[in-house]
């Protein structure tokens, strides 16, 4: 249930995103107990079960019918192992569209920007265990075209099912090793998820549930390059106790534009009159998400503009040097450049991070494999840029 009251219904025919009182009323109409719902929702969410076969507590008929009826709509096609650490999973939906999700293990004493959903909350994780931050997808494609991203090559193919989103988290678990837990998640993944807003917060009504795995919201960010209703649809869902991440990426209005067509639609003094409206519990700080991009974005006059953008705003700022992909001649700031930028921000007081690149012998960034043999619709090479210059 989000926390400002009552849950979205599950989408017809998807029965892993049911909650528990929806499985509860399955149950009631086939005259089962009740009770029976709530462990069916234990065994998918909770225990990560969901062959009916295994479920041993329910009666051999109840596990036959939800055979027929309990299809898992996503399925490991294959694990890519990083040299450091980083697992990216290559996942087909059932009707073999593909996406990708990446398991990111949290490196004790390293500092940087790797997705981490909470701002200075205590860590809660058991003695031992090594946390784990899981980078979800919630769309086949994307349709907001920045000229940087290799998610939105090709365009949006559809909305992914909130089964399909949590699914991932489900798929993530059974790759942990032994001594790692699941302790962030974030919707960073392939797709805007508050493009696919009621599949993205029916997904963190699941994550966060009690009897599933039981993610506090705070360890949940959701991040969105723009969408200013769905922002505010956001933060009065779950009353801002939801991380927000903004993909910013460019502090001139013109000139973001030309990186992020949605800024036409929504643009910067708008998207800041949102951020300073979003409903930030106490000590939060919104992520501003910034890819670097060689000739772009990455001169110290636009650092020195993006911190007189924020001022003012409880943020964060992580630095994301740019994934170099086929279909573009753009790329990353050499690193020598990205430490200036980062060293100006904090000049300006702000707490800013650099992302280092993980899995790049997997391809780890969103979309490098799920769009590979991809075409870049028209749209995207007409945004490319000329050169670099």
């Amino acid at each position: 249930m989000s926390a400002s009251g009552s849950p979205s219904a599950a989408p017809a025919g998807d029965a892993v995103a049911r909650l528990p009182e929806e499985w509860r009323d399955v149950m009631k109409a086939r005259g089962q107990a009740a009770y029976r719902g709530g462990q069916v929702f234990k065994w998918i969410h909770q225990r990560g079960v969901v062959d009916p076969a295994a479920m041993t507590d329910l009666s051999k008929d109840l596990r036959r019918t939800l055979e027929a009826e309990l299809d898992f709509p996503v399925a490991t096609e294959h694990v890519h192992h990083a040299a450091d650490d980083t697992h990216k999973l290559l996942v087909r939906l059932h009707d073999g569209a593909p996406v990708e999700t990446v398991l990111l293990p949290v490196v004790k004493g390293q500092v940087d920007a790797d997705a981490a959903a909470a701002d200075h909350d205590e860590d809660d994780t058991p003695s031992g265990t090594t946390r784990v931050t899981q980078c979800i997808s919630t769309q086949v494609g994307c349709a907001m075209g920045c000229i940087f991203c290799s998610s939105g090559i090709a365009g949006l193919t559809r909305h992914m099912t909130p089964g399909e989103i949590v699914g991932q988290v489900l798929l993530g678990r059974q790759q942990l090793r032994e001594g790692e837990a699941i302790r962030n998640v974030v919707f960073m993944g392939m797709g805007e998820p508050l493009h696919n807003f009621e599949g993205t917060a029916r997904a963190i009504e699941l994550l966060t549930h009690p009897d599933g795995l039981g993610l506090s919201p705070r360890r949940i960010t959701v991040s969105t390059s723009g969408l200013i209703p769905e922002i505010a649809q956001l933060g009065e869902r779950f009353e801002g106790k939801v991380g927000l991440a903004i993909s910013l990426h460019q502090p001139h209005d013109a000139r973001r534009s030309a990186l992020m067509p949605i800024n036409k639609k929504y643009p910067l003094p708008r998207l800041m009159e949102a951020l300073r409206a979003y409903p930030l519990p106490r000590g939060r700080k919104i992520t501003i998400e910034y890819t670097l991009v060689a000739g772009q974005n990455d001169a110290l006059a636009d650092a020195d503009r993006l911190a007189k953008l924020l001022r003012g705003l409880r943020v964060k700022i992580n630095l994301i040097p740019m994934n170099p992909i086929e279909a573009s001649k753009l790329g990353p700031p050499d690193p020598a450049h990205v430490d200036a930028f980062q060293r100006r921000l904090k000049q300006a007081g702000y707490l800013c991070f650099v992302r280092r690149r993980r899995g790049d012998d997997v391809s780890a960034a969103c979309g490098q494999l799920a769009m590979i043999g991809k075409k870049p619709n028209r749209a995207f090479e007409r945004r490319q840029p000329k050169s670099s210059d």
